[in-house]
């Protein structure tokens, strides 16, 4: 791997925590981002030449160190003087947050909470925490929030430039404060997760680093708030479908889809402890939608196969996530639900009324192309599943529709409504 490639993938994998940790050291958010920049830019000027360290997320963060001391030695920032930084200085002073470090389970963690300020509108804060904390790029956010990568780039600005105006501060919140921000906290774990399950461009379909470290923070989450429905609907919700990871590629990376999964490489283990903080929050009788998506997902896992799948259960779910946090994504879902359930020309009337919203989300035009597939309206399913191509930046779904497409060049009618080709994964 080359020194540019090394510390690009570094900073995808461990940027969020290597800020954590500089965050802690000097109680700025602002300080420690520059100086974490500075390291990166030191290790594309020195790696070519020196090769890669054996660990560079310690060397990045040892280098990003001494550049805010640096920056506090020559005092550039009255804000850093301010907030007490001369305490870098002097190693056995304490921190002014120092009593509320030992509520956090995990840095990282708590400075998701630090970032979700309560004075910015929700999406704000979910997507300034992402692009800040979450490792995504403004492209991957983009698509999270069916946005335009301007739109969510000129939204991070005005984030931003509302921090440095109201002089909004980066503060530890105590945990009396926490359930202010913890609908954001959730948000931005659960979209780090699907950005994870679905890499927007990667050259996989999944990003296994960033499952692995939502469920991780998810879990650290719960340890803060144990008694909160739904942080741990949310931990059920990833563990319920992580459990499928290594059944939804094939041997060379090909995307497949849930009903032609091999169900013995599903993890058991992962299933059934998802399954069992499912039970155990619902019995709380609190529903949230992050509880819905998982029992959902524990609907396809408890199926013995394809057929089995209860998709009527499934439609009844989506709908009332529709009621409870109306998306167009979700009524996408449910109409994929309804036209498992009831047949295509369900699914493609509900699809109708989706059109204008949904129209950059590739997604609906693949769930358009499969309904028409299946309805044997072979050149308007392939037009559907061009579009979708079209859409779409990741190399797996890119084959997979272009397979698709390819195959309605000698289509066969379908013998029934129930054909079990679904776009899910």
């Amino acid at each position: 791997m080359s020194a540019n490639a090394a510390a690009e993938a570094i900073f995808r994998g461990e940027s969020g925590r290597i800020l954590a940790s500089l965050v802690r050291i000097s109680g700025s958010l602002d300080l420690a981002e520059e100086a974490m920049q500075d390291a990166f830019a030191a290790a594309l000027e020195h790696w070519p030449q020196r090769g890669v360290p054996l660990n560079p997320g310690a060397w990045l963060t040892s280098v990003a160190h001494r550049k805010i001391i640096d920056r506090v030695r020559r005092g550039q920032t009255e804000a850093s003087a301010a907030a007490g930084h001369s305490s870098l200085l002097a190693p056995d002073a304490p921190l002014p947050y120092e009593a509320l470090l030992d509520e956090y389970p995990d840095d990282r963690l708590r400075l998701l909470f630090t970032c979700c300020h309560p004075a910015l509108a929700l999406d704000a804060q979910v997507a300034l925490t992402l692009r800040t904390l979450g490792g995504l790029t403004t492209p991957e956010i983009a698509r999270a929030f069916l946005l335009p990568e301007t739109t969510l780039a000129q939204r991070l600005v005005r984030a931003k430039t509302k921090i440095r105006r109201e002089k909004i501060p980066y503060e530890i919140p105590p945990p009396s404060a926490l359930d202010a921000r913890v609908a954001a906290v959730t948000a931005v774990l659960y979209l780090i997760f699907n950005e994870g399950y679905s890499a927007t461009s990667a050259a996989a379909l999944v990003r296994a680093d960033l499952c692995a470290e939502a469920i991780r923070l998810a879990r650290c989450l719960m340890q803060l708030l144990p008694d909160q429905p739904e942080a741990q609907g949310l931990l059920a919700l990833m563990l319920l479908h992580h459990a499928r990871h290594r059944a939804r590629t094939g041997a060379a990376g090909e995307l497949i889809t849930l009903d032609d999964q091999d169900r013995s490489l599903w993890d058991r283990a992962m299933i059934d402890e998802g399954l069992a903080l499912l039970e155990r929050t619902l019995r709380q009788r609190q529903p949230g939608p992050y509880q819905l998506q998982a029992a959902v997902a524990a609907l396809h896992v408890g199926a013995p196969n394809a057929e089995a799948t209860d998709w009527k259960q499934i439609a009844a779910l989506y709908r009332e996530l529709g009621r409870m946090t109306p998306s167009p994504v979700i009524s996408l879902n449910h109409a994929v639900a309804v036209a498992m359930a009831d047949g295509p020309q369900a699914g493609l009337d509900l699809l109708a009324q989706l059109a204008e919203p949904l129209d950059q989300y590739h997604l609906y035009h693949a769930a358009r192309g499969d309904f028409l597939r299946r309805l044997n309206q072979t050149e308007a399913a392939r037009a559907a599943y061009e579009q979708a191509v079209r859409l779409t930046q990741n190399p797996a779904e890119k084959a997979f529709l272009r397979r698709r497409a390819a195959a309605l060049a000698s289509v066969r009618p379908f013998p029934s409504k129930m054909d079990h080709g679904t776009i899910y994964s």
